[in-house]
């Protein structure tokens, strides 16, 4: 146990240690670009080839997210009721937090008055030359259909993988239990592509570096300014979906304080911020869900499911981003490309909620698939990224939270009684029940055959 332990703490230390490597090379490209424009200029190559390697990364992490994705349907969905009114409940939460990140992008602006100079968008400069002379509507249509299955994943085509991932993936759901092997066997895939993107996150710092200071040397200390700005809407949206709009419904239909709420799930916030990650405090949810009083089929289907399809802190960011990137470059989005874009983000982001840095490769395979001549303009968002997953986990988390509260009551699979002891403190969580992993708690034995016979 102390061993799994110290692997833990470990593992929290590297990541505090990239964190900081980022505040360190944002700082000091801010400098450079500063005090040697033209320097800091020449310095966003490095920039251009961090975007290229999160750019080969885009076709996997959305192939196996949406095969399991899917998966997880099926499995929601077997279980009757509670899956569909969570699927119900997830759908309608993204559209409102889509629709708030629109709304408070489009209001502030960030990225207007840089008006970066395209000439330096080298890869991206080309692809949108390419997209220019793909054709009409029957065209892009056609391009959709890639030239074998395994093309799809080779030829950087994200629509062609998205196209590819949606068949295989309603095709294992109508096999049945004979396609669960595949699913698993996609499912080691998908860790091995996560644990390749986190090998590339590590180059973060030099990416962001030289992105900075590139920035920096066009536009001045006005770049700085706007990414703040960027920075500080994002977490007071965040702000304001957590304890107004979804304070309120908590309110409204199950009677609880958001802020008990918080207050009760204090630590897993801590180990989110720790880790950048949702994912590291989802056995320590379900664990406390149940405690909570919610019924263990009710938490078993919402939290492992809403870690696919609630992303609400995901489609707040990706929309706010992909404005930030257009507004940046000169070329803002019209109202029908923000819908069609963020729709297909939100879409191809299922399943990568707990991944640092996937929100990054959603954001460059949507930017790349509708509008590639902004794929460059990614290298700007890599320098405060980091600073804003936290914000993205712990949004997807308190939206899970509250989520299995809501269809535990709409569906009277919660104890309310317990629930009002456990939030105003009298029957505190039981720390000891904690697993190693996170806090998964242990699985209830089953009864043996004598004990059995002797009840």
């Amino acid at each position: 146990m102390s061993s799994s332990t110290s692997r833990g703490t470990k593992r929290r230390d590297r990541t505090h240690w990239l964190y900081i490597g980022v505040v360190v090379a944002v700082v000091a490209g801010i400098t450079v670009g500063w005090l040697a424009p033209e320097t800091g200029q020449s310095l966003g190559i490095l920039g251009t080839m961090f975007v290229d390697l999160i750019k080969m990364m885009i076709s996997p992490v959305i192939f196996c997210t949406i095969v399991l994705g899917i998966g997880s349907v099926r499995a929601a969905a077997s279980v009757g009721r509670i899956g569909g009114m969570a699927m119900i409940y997830f759908v309608c939460m993204s559209t409102v937090a889509l629709a708030i990140g629109l709304g408070v992008g489009n209001l502030l602006d960030p990225g207007s008055g840089l008006t970066l100079d395209p000439a330096n968008a080298g890869s991206g400069a080309e692809l949108a030359d390419k997209a220019h002379a793909a054709g009409g509507t029957a065209d892009f249509v056609s391009s959709i259909i890639p030239t074998s299955l395994l093309s799809a994943l080779t030829a950087g085509s994200v629509l062609q993988t998205l196209f590819v991932a949606l068949l295989v993936g309603f095709a294992i759901q109508g096999i049945g239990k004979a396609g669960e092997p595949i699913l698993r066997g996609v499912a080691h895939v998908q860790k091995l592509v996560f644990r390749i993107l986190t090998m590339i996150l590590w180059l973060a710092p030099i990416g962001a570096f030289g992105a900075i200071a590139n920035v920096v040397g066009q536009t001045g200390l006005s770049a700085v300014l706007q990414l703040g700005v960027l920075m500080l809407g994002f977490y007071l949206t965040c702000l304001l979906f957590v304890f107004g709009v979804l304070g309120s419904l908590l309110r409204a239909v199950a009677g609880v304080s958001v802020f008990k709420l918080v207050r009760y799930l204090a630590r897993e916030y801590l180990l989110i911020f720790a880790t950048s990650s949702s994912e590291s405090a989802l056995p320590r949810l379900i664990a406390k869900m149940e405690h909570l009083g919610v019924e263990r089929t009710t938490v078993g289907v919402v939290v492992p499911t809403g870690y696919s399809f609630n992303l609400d802190g995901t489609a707040i960011y990706l929309t706010m981003a992909a404005l930030f990137v257009a507004d940046a470059m000169g070329r803002p989005l019209q109202l029908s490309e923000q819908v069609s874009l963020l729709l297909f983000m939100v879409i191809a982001s299922k399943g990568a909620a707990g991944v640092t840095g996937a929100g990054l490769a959603t954001l460059a395979g949507g930017l790349q698939s509708h509008r590639p001549d902004l794929l460059d303009g990614v290298g700007l968002i890599v320098g405060v990224d980091r600073f804003m997953s936290e914000a993205r986990a712990v949004t997807n988390f308190s939206g899970n939270a509250v989520a299995t509260l809501l269809i535990g009551t709409w569906t009277r699979s919660v104890d309310r009684d317990r629930m009002n002891e456990v939030l105003s403190g009298r029957l505190p969580f039981d720390e000891s029940m904690l697993g190693d992993d996170h806090g998964m708690p242990e699985a209830p034995k089953e009864p043996s055959r004598l004990e059995k016979v002797a009840v």
